[in-house]
């Protein structure tokens, strides 16, 4: 692996790059710089104290950064709570019972509200959280565009159709993504965020009772937690070697037919993907810089901004 400065040139070097072209010229990682000059300082601390407490957050987070953002674009819609006059998405089939770290992104909230009150969206918050707790957790770092504003509205069906499935085939998550404005490769290199994380055993059961594209010793031990019927929350690493370090271990897990889910597999099956798994699963430095990249596309997703939506007081509520 090269050393991190480089690495981390190469990154800051493709993110500058992609911001000069950005089709969202409204978002600029100087948003707050005058308004809330404390706030990535504010972020990273409470991110950095979350990990420490338990380092699966990063991923939870990030889950619900892709879960945003998949949804009527990165508006924090997704940490909206369900009333007796509203419906939000976290009750949507992908997110029941599986998105978690919201309590973090309150933590966060109250202290940047406190610093600077009626300013920051939980939108903003989200994106640097989740840029944070990747970096805590070993992965690369990357500026990130802020002006986002928080969402008025949520979308159940919206969060039940276009959040992609674990059980989805390869030419399903090409479309999905592609609808997104997100390529093939920026699938494949977002797909490397499965290198931290976990996932509960009705979303691998199928794979490893019933898929023959899979390596028989890993099958074995993952039913050791998974039987083929009960048990359905019954966690398990997404990926094999460092399951709290990001890195691009997932991919050689791939390569070695040991991805957890139906859909991580798909990248490494003999098809469109292969050669980039292989090029990711040897190279660390071009997966940190291709995944910076597309964090930073992702989370250009159609956000509201300038008089569009509004800055949350409170992120499980409209104001």
């Amino acid at each position: 692996m090269a050393p991190l400065t480089t690495t981390h040139f190469f990154v800051t070097l493709s993110i500058l790059s992609l911001l000069a072209c950005s089709a969202n010229a409204q978002l600029s990682p100087t948003f707050y710089d005058k308004t809330c000059p404390s706030l990535q300082t504010i972020v990273r601390n409470a991110m950095r104290q979350a990990i420490a407490r338990e380092a699966r957050l990063g991923a939870s987070i990030l889950r619900l950064f892709f879960h945003d953002c998949f949804v009527n674009g990165c508006d924090a819609s997704i940490l909206l709570d369900d009333t007796a006059t509203f419906v939000g998405e976290k009750n949507a089939a992908p997110n029941r019972n599986s998105a978690r770290g919201f309590e973090v992104i309150d933590t966060i909230k109250t202290n940047v509200e406190a610093a600077c009150n009626g300013t920051v969206s939980c939108a903003d918050i989200l994106a640097l959280a989740t840029r944070d707790g990747i970096a805590l957790l070993g992965g690369p770092s990357w500026t990130v565009p802020l002006g986002r504003r928080d969402a008025r509205t949520a979308s159940q069906s919206a969060a039940n159709n276009q959040i992609p499935s674990p059980f989805s085939d390869l030419s399903t998550l090409i479309s999905m993504f592609s609808a997104k404005g997100l390529s093939a490769r920026d699938l494949t290199v977002l797909s490397g965020g499965h290198t931290i994380g976990q996932a509960q055993c009705q979303f691998f059961r199928t794979r490893i009772y019933n898929e023959t594209n899979i390596d028989t010793n890993f099958a074995t031990s993952r039913k050791a937690n998974c039987p083929a019927s009960g048990g359905n929350t019954n966690l398990a690493p997404l990926e094999t070697l460092t399951p709290t370090r990001f890195d691009n271990n997932y991919y050689r897990d791939l390569v070695a037919r040991r991805g957890l889910l139906h859909s991580d597999q798909v990248l490494f099956n003999g098809g469109s993907q292969d050669a980039l798994v292989r090029t990711y699963s040897t190279n660390n430095v071009a997966f940190f810089r291709d995944f910076a990249a597309a964090m930073v596309k992702m989370s250009n997703i159609s956000p509201l901004t300038g008089t569009s939506g509004e800055i949350r007081k409170n992120c499980r509520v409209v104001n």
